[in-house]
Parts: C-alpha cells; sequence; structure tokens
C-alpha cells in the first residue's frame, strides 16, 4: 500500500474516500479514530488515504480531478 493523499480534515477525507471508492478503488483511512484525541495531538497531518500499489495511478488521477474541481492546486493534497 502507497499514501495517496493527506487530507485536511474528517469532511476532506470522507469525501476523497467516498470518491475513490466510487471509482472501484479500495481505499484505508488512516487516523479516523486519531482526531477524538485533537488538543492532545497535532490539529493536522493525522489523517490520510491509502490504496494499493496497483491502484496508485488511477487513485492519484481521481483525486487531482476533484481537487481541480474545486479550485484546489493538485499539488496540495
Amino acid at each position: 500500500m502507497q499514501q495517496l493523499y493527506q487530507a485536511q480534515n474528517i469532511i476532506d477525507a470522507s469525501i476523497a474516500k467516498g470518491l475513490l471508492e466510487q471509482g472501484g478503488i479500495r481505499v484505508y483511512l488512516s487516523g479516523y479514530y486519531l482526531q477524538g484525541g485533537i488538543g492532545e495531538l497535532p490539529a493536522s497531518g493525522t489523517l490520510s488515504l491509502w490504496v494499493d500499489d496497483h491502484q496508485l495511478v488511477l487513485g492519484r488521477q481521481l483525486i487531482e480531478d476533484y481537487l481541480a474541481s474545486q479550485g484546489q492546486d493538485p499539488g496540495e493534497g
């Protein structure tokens, strides 16, 4: 597995995860349960999406398309 995307918050992570799953990609969301520790943990950088190696290219394209549609630079994610 490889990290595909570092989410800004739980909403961002959930949207990206759903988008990837709709594209047929199996996704692991790392850090979901750490959100309850905010205040004792860093406020960002705890959420990331991971995919199987063979789905990385397709996943990256889906994320880039999503970010572009939101007016964000794909390099930010």
